[in-house]
């Protein structure tokens, strides 16, 4: 486990000494109730059933509209990535009941939604160990690996591993493509924005060694466990969405507006229109405030 320590201050320092749950079922049924908040994932089903007999311990769809699959183990590890990696196997040979699970639980049009450019594993366990880190670098498929640890009435989650795999290609079987892809409009867009995506990219990634790159199909997402900025491009001007609360944002027309209620590629409820260099140093604070924040 790794060195953390927690005191409470008063008239006395006192340590507050970590634990993990009695039963995993019970470490299941928090997340479950509080996905959401916890990883930005939307609920979908618990003891997910597969056709060869398994069950997925928990199956929702994040913020971005990728499939995620939750693997629980109470201590340390216990095979938890092999597992969640074998069911994820499973998820990506049968796309047509996720849908229809999407359907049942969040509607067609959510359904609709659905991007398969990123789906993972998050493996939640008491602790991992260096060959677990070390292992899921060498993987074709995305996974997470989220350490948790129980302070009194406190949660605490530590990503100790992440390994995101860029599958940013047209989904295969698609009979109708009616956007470009980020790729395309990465080519499509001018030398200035394309500029401009690469110097955003850089100072984002240089904010801390915590930051994850998403590659979607329509966009690029900046996360720590959850995202906290994304990137949509156009020929004339690179979009960058930020999560923050928009009622601590000074909106200024043309430049930045609250997207809260309005669709849209990206996650972030603060919308920037970025054209030039000058527009990049003004947003910079913005982007800062989204990752210490989130």
């Amino acid at each position: 486990m790794a060195n953390i320590q927690l005191f409470k201050i008063g008239e006395k320092v006192e340590e507050i000494h970590g634990s993990n749950v009695t039963l995993e079922s019970e470490l299941q049924q928090i997340i479950e109730a509080n996905m959401r908040s916890f990883f930005g994932v939307t609920f979908l089903a618990s003891e997910y059933p597969t056709t060869h007999g398994g069950r997925m311990d928990s199956i929702g769809i994040d913020e971005n509209y990728c499939p995620v699959i939750f693997e629980y183990k109470r201590k340390q590890n216990e095979n938890v990535i092999n597992q969640g990696l074998y069911y994820l196997d499973w998820l990506l040979k049968h796309k047509d009941s996720f849908k229809v699970l999407v359907i049942e639980k969040l509607g067609l049009e959510k359904a609709k939604l659905i991007d398969w450019s990123l789906p993972r594993v998050i493996c939640i366990a008491g602790d991992f160990n260096k060959y677990d880190e070390s292992a899921i670098n060498q993987m074709t498929k995305s996974v997470s690996l989220i350490r948790y640890k129980l302070f009194n009435d406190m949660l605490m989650f530590e990503q100790v591993g992440e390994h995101l795999v860029d599958t940013r290609t047209l989904e295969q079987g698609s009979s109708k493509i009616t956007h470009k892809n980020f790729d395309e409009r990465l080519t499509d867009a001018s030398e200035t924005i394309q500029k401009l995506f690469e110097k955003a990219k850089e100072f984002i990634l240089s904010l801390g060694d915590d930051i994850s790159i998403a590659n979607l199909k329509y966009y690029t997402a900046f996360k720590k466990i959850k995202n906290f900025a994304s990137i949509v491009l156009v020929k004339s001007k690179m979009i960058l969405n930020l999560k923050l609360d928009v009622g601590t944002v000074n909106f200024e027309a043309g430049f930045s507006r609250d997207v809260t209620n309005l669709g849209r590629w990206g996650s972030g409820n603060v919308e920037v229109s970025i054209k030039n260099d000058s527009d990049f140093e003004k947003v910079k604070p913005l982007i800062e405030r989204a990752y210490k924040e989130n």
